[in-house]
């Protein structure tokens, strides 16, 4: 039997706090948790050890990217899967969240469904979030990292195939559009994407959109890899 989803909700507003818990609890998603900011939501996560957190990013004392940075940095227990919440579909805490681990984000105006799938959906690492929104942040953003940081991404560890598939996870693409685009089974596709993950050294599939981008593998506004 599969055990229950938890669920800790960090987010200085009560409104919001209140109306996520009552939408999960109501599709049977355990709430473990709620807190008004960033220290809290650690000591929080200490805890309780729940499988994702929803991470408002604006929040005093601690915010929610450096809030997002502690906890995964933490090596004391399993990490959390962290949806970070936001009111804009481009705040530019965003990119600095998903590289410091984040596996995604929602708009704080998300629709009840598509809250619960996503939570569903990111406890397994399986899919990256809003993948379309997501690529414009890091395309937005990636151009302005700084260029003397250097990336430590060993793309010749993977295989012809893999190097495709990264490719693809670059642009977006699902599991299921991975596997029509290759026409591969789904589970040959997770397959695929596992063995990237691991070569790399990466958390999820967000942090493989990433380093498609830092890596030079799809170039920031074109989403195409470039030529020679």
């Amino acid at each position: 039997m599969t055990a229950p989803l938890r669920v800790v909700i960090a987010d200085d507003q009560a409104l919001v706090r209140t109306g996520f818990a009552m939408i999960l609890a109501a599709d049977g998603i355990e709430v473990v948790g709620q807190a008004e900011n960033g220290v809290q939501v650690i000591e929080l996560c200490r805890r309780t050890r729940p499988d994702v957190v929803l991470m408002d990013i604006r929040m005093p004392k601690l915010d929610g990217l450096e809030a997002t940075r502690r906890l995964l940095a933490d090596d004391s227990g399993p990490l959390p899967r962290i949806i970070i919440l936001t009111t804009f579909d481009l705040d530019h805490y965003v990119f600095d969240a998903l590289d410091a681990g984040a596996s995604g984000f929602l708009l704080k105006d998300v629709s009840r469904e598509h809250l619960v799938a996503a939570v569903r959906l990111v406890r397994t690492g399986d899919a990256l979030l809003a993948p379309a929104i997501t690529r414009r942040l890091v395309e937005r953003f990636a151009p302005s990292q700084d260029p003397n940081v250097s990336v430590h991404h060993d793309l010749s560890a993977l295989t012809p195939r893999e190097l495709e598939v990264l490719q693809l996870l670059g642009k977006g693409l699902s599991n299921a559009e991975l596997a029509t685009r290759l026409c591969l089974s789904e589970a040959t596709v997770k397959t695929h994407v596992g063995r990237v993950l691991f070569k790399l050294g990466l958390r999820d599939r967000a942090q493989a959109v990433i380093a498609a981008y830092e890596t030079g593998l799809i170039t920031p506004g074109t989403g195409i890899v470039p030529d020679g």
